[in-house]
């Protein structure tokens, strides 16, 4: 049996499918890739069914990682069910989350996962941005990715 996360921001086209591509790519790394199963979702369903936003899908690419088979959807509350532990891009979707969660589900931010992270750090919308937002998420995913994995060693043991 696997562990379960998914991540979560608002439409999920942008923040946390570049997280779920990262993350999956970061565990395979660490030798979890057969133990964790990652998913993404956003809290709203204008986007459902779309592929992620160009420019995350480009800057991805640009640094090794493909996230050309993704589609967008809703996180419904009965995914809680079948999840172990998910994670929000900010503090909105998480209060989000948290209205949805039975008692006793593990949602969190994603950044708390980054060890050089404040308290609270969320990872910043880039959608009405330029390119560069873009560039500064995936290095924000790519360093929260690095602590879950680490987590995820330590405690799946």
């Amino acid at each position: 049996m696997s562990y379960r996360i998914c991540l979560v921001c608002m439409g999920n086209i942008c923040r946390s499918p570049m997280a779920e591509v990262v993350l999956r790519k970061i565990l395979d790394d660490h030798g979890l890739g057969d133990r964790v199963t990652v998913d993404s979702a956003g809290t709203g369903d204008w986007h459902r069914g779309s592929p992620m936003d160009a420019r995350a899908a480009e800057i991805l690419a640009d640094h090794g990682y493909d996230g050309s088979r993704h589609r967008a959807r809703q996180f419904l509350r009965d995914w809680y069910g079948r999840v172990d532990l998910v994670l929000a891009m900010d503090t909105d979707n998480l209060r989000a989350l948290r209205r949805l969660a039975p008692d006793g589900a593990d949602v969190r931010l994603f950044r708390s996962f980054d060890p050089a992270a404040p308290e609270g750090s969320e990872v910043p919308d880039p959608y009405y941005g330029e390119q560069e937002g873009f560039a500064e998420v995936l290095e924000m995913v790519e360093a929260a990715s690095e602590g879950l994995a680490k987590y995820l060693v330590a405690t799946l043991r």
